[in-house]
């Protein structure tokens, strides 16, 4: 493991759903977002991501909480932190602007069955939609 990856993610809403994201043939979902560039801060990575991905203009967002996790993948060791934000964007559409990359929209109840990493951020992300408590979980 060379780096800590910090990436900026949200939690975007639409009529109780929630957008998550998975890659082309991918076989778990995520939240929204992307990594922190080197001179970039969380909350512009987040714009910055969010209208290369789906053309999105945040109305407004603020931080919900944070995790950090450790796992290993192809014999690789991997360390992220991701920084989640709540966010209100100027048009909710699923319709990609990248090639590699799936929107869907999905309920609570189906977003608690849905594998989406990392487990400990779906998790919290739920319990927030409830008592809406700042939150840092870690897995490792």
């Amino acid at each position: 493991m060379k780096e800590i990856e910090a990436v900026a993610r949200a939690l975007i809403q639409d009529k109780g759903r929630i957008l998550v994201c998975r890659e082309i043939g991918g076989k778990y979902f995520f939240f929204p977002g992307g990594h922190i560039e080197p001179g970039e801060d969380a909350e512009e990575a987040l714009e910055r991501e969010l209208n290369e991905e789906l053309g999105f203009k945040i109305k407004k967002f603020f931080f919900i909480g944070g995790s950090e996790h450790i796992w290993t993948k192809n014999n690789k060791k991997h360390h992220e932190i991701n920084l989640f934000f709540a966010a209100k964007v100027n048009k909710i559409t699923t319709k990609s602007k990248e090639e590699h990359i799936q929107f869907f929209l999905f309920d609570k109840k189906q977003l608690a069955k849905e594998n989406i990493l990392p487990v400990i951020l779906k998790e919290s992300a739920l319990k927030w939609l409830k008592d809406k408590k700042l939150f840092w979980v870690k897995l490792k």
